[in-house]
């Protein structure tokens, strides 16, 4: 490369507020300047390199054909005339990059002389920043006070303002924002953020903001859904706007959304398919709307995300009344729209009127199904001994009959929850083949005959066996979890069907030649019972019992241990170097590994 190029680029749009500065003798000369360049290098040679490299790699492969070819086939030629270009298109033309590049290449170089920094050209133009004027009475611009010299050096700039590119819709700047009219910065702030307490909005806003300017503003891009302000629907769909799922209009749209949101000022929870069902509107639509305003929970629906707010509901009646009263009217639109049934809608609005919505978490169910069956529990066991009497009165009852068990099998959605309402019908506290209580020994269909007995455990014990082998560890929960998913792998009328309970799993689990590992949980842990209780095979028959029995031993003191402690200990005790296959091995079997630590299967807590 014998040359270098550097190409000139405009450092500031507007430059009327700069000046050069030269500090001499104790005064300060300024240069007003009115244009600024920034000099960078060019590096156009390598583009034309690689259309030369191009080129060629164009000739090799058209050299590379047959040269035995006949002459080139003639060829019909359609010919075809240009539309006249419209002023959109050359507008378009003239502001492509390709344009640009070739006006660039068009433009004359203009050859210059350079003059050194200590050059005299040089000293003699560098005299020139200097004031000639040696009296301030002559400058009589400077005779001003310091703040209107301080506007002449920096004045306000329009056209800066003006050409500042637009921000993305979904960046909000909070300086930028505090200068709109408080509609605005309300309008973008609901739009941006959905769903929010008037409390948080009135933080955003900054202090001194007047609340009652504020709750005038409000109603009008918001609705009021449990105490929190919901962003209205025409505000995030505006008119002769679509979906951009579906491409439904935005009245549509609009509908569907007042409908989930009138849902959520009936109860918390709204289950998508009956949204999906009511509004016909596609899935991701209806997602979309549930999640302006919900949480997703697993096997229970979609959760309004917020609290009840009940500060503001207590503050505001007279709000809350008018926005009752706009509800009403939403609500009678949509019944017309969507034909609701009044009779379905009446206790909704019942439960609509009362100063909180009730709310009930998935322990509370728990334990009111299990209150539930405390009170029932007299009546159900004396219909178990009446039962049990009759069985035991008749000789033909020996064996079991279970050919009238049937297995109602329902599909599981992964989309909606199912119903957690309180257990009915629950007699004998058996729960998917297990029953809940360890001292319970009574099997469903009362006792058994002894050869029975026999056979329901060595079928245990086999499953016992098997699965301890192939896992090592196992909490009680998960061993029980196993041993549904072995009962449902079963014929009908096999003999675990007669009912296992905890204890007798348990049991079980010891006589196999399991332990019980102690592991000391955190104290804060919130695993349950079950997931506390955790057994291992302490001896397989292979060559590593010995290795998991000093890895055991070590979890039966600490909850978590590093790589490095467990291989340091099991070469102390077992008197040899592990290599790392072997580690691995022995790790695999009976722990997992999060987060750089090592646990037991089945205690990391999520």
């Amino acid at each position: 490369m014998d040359k270098q190029t550097f190409c000139s680029s405009q450092a500031a749009s507007n430059v009327s507020r700069y000046a050069a500065a030269v500090y001499k003798k104790g005064e300060l000369h300024l240069t007003p300047l009115h244009g600024i360049l920034q000099l960078r290098p060019s590096f156009t040679y390598l583009d034309k390199a690689d259309a030369k490299h191009r080129e060629r790699e164009a000739a090799n492969e058209g050299g590379d054909s047959s040269q035995d070819e006949a002459e080139d086939d003639v060829k019909q030629i359609t010919v075809r005339f240009s539309r006249p270009e419209t002023e959109q298109a050359r507008q378009r033309r003239v502001q492509s990059y390709e344009f640009l590049q070739k006006r660039q290449a068009e433009e004359h170089w203009v050859h210059l002389h350079y003059y050194g920094l200590k050059d005299s050209r040089s000293e003699h133009e560098r005299q020139y920043l200097f004031s000639q004027g040696h009296g301030f009475a002559e400058n009589t611009e400077l005779i001003k006070s310091p703040s209107e010299y301080l506007m002449m050096l920096m004045p306000p700039s329009i056209e800066e303002e003006n050409d500042k590119p637009m921000a993305p819709s979904n960046v909000l700047s909070m300086a930028q924002l505090r200068t709109l009219p408080l509609a605005d910065q309300i309008k973008i702030l609901m739009k941006n953020v959905k769903v929010m307490p008037f409390a948080n909005l009135m933080s955003l806003l900054g202090s001194g903001t007047d609340s009652t300017a504020v709750l005038r503003c409000i109603q009008q891009v918001a609705m009021l859904v449990q105490g929190n302000w919901v962003v209205k629907s025409d505000v995030l769909y505006p008119k002769d706007t679509s979906s951009p799922h579906s491409g439904v209009p935005a009245e549509v749209l609009c509908r569907g959304r007042d409908f989930v949101m009138w849902k959520f000022t009936q109860d918390r929870w709204v289950v998508r398919k009956e949204v999906a069902a009511v509004t016909k509107l596609c899935p991701e639509d209806v997602k979309d709307f549930l999640e302006h305003m919900s949480v997703a929970r697993i096997n229970k629906g979609w959760e309004f995300m917020l609290p009840y707010d009940e500060d503001f509901v207590k503050k505001h009646p007279d709000i809350v009344q008018r926005q009752h009263m706009l509800w009403m009217g939403i609500q009678a639109k949509l019944e017309k729209v969507y034909n609701l049934l009044k009779e379905h809608l009446t206790p909704k609005k019942q439960e609509a009127q009362s100063a909180r919505p009730l709310l009930v978490s998935g322990e509370q169910r728990v334990s009111m199904a299990k209150a539930k069956v405390k009170q029932n529990y007299g009546q159900l066991e004396q219909d178990f001994q009446k039962q049990k009497a009759e069985m035991k009165s008749n000789d033909t009852s020996a064996k079991m009959d279970v050919s009238n068990i049937r297995i109602k099998e329902e599909p599981v959605s992964d989309e909606e929850p199912m119903d957690t309402s309180a257990y009915k019908g629950m007699n004998n506290g058996i729960v998917n083949g297990l029953h809940a209580e360890e001292d319970s020994t009574d099997s469903l269909n009362g006792h058994l005959p002894g050869g029975c007995i026999d056979r329901v455990a060595q079928e245990l014990k086999a499953f016992v066996l098997s699965t301890f082998k192939k896992q090592f560890v196992l909490t009680l929960s998960e061993l029980k979890r196993l041993f549904n998913l072995h009962l449902a792998s079963l014929p009908p009328g096999h003999t675990l069907f007669s009912g296992i309970s905890d204890k007798m799993l348990q049991d079980m689990v010891l006589d196999t030649g399991c332990k019980q590992i102690l592991v000391p949980f955190p104290p804060q842990t919130a695993a349950s019972p079950d997931e506390l209780k955790v057994y291992a095979l302490w001896e397989a028959g292979d060559t590593y019992d010995q290795h998991r029995q000093v890895l055991l031993e070590i979890f039966s003191k600490n909850y978590r241990v590093r790589r490095n402690v467990i291989q340091n200990q099991l070469s102390q005790e077992c008197g040899e170097d592990l290599n790392k296959q072997e580690v691995d091995r022995v790790l695999k079997d009976c722990c997992v590994s999060y987060g750089g630590m090592w646990y037991l299967k089945g205690t990391v807590q999520s």
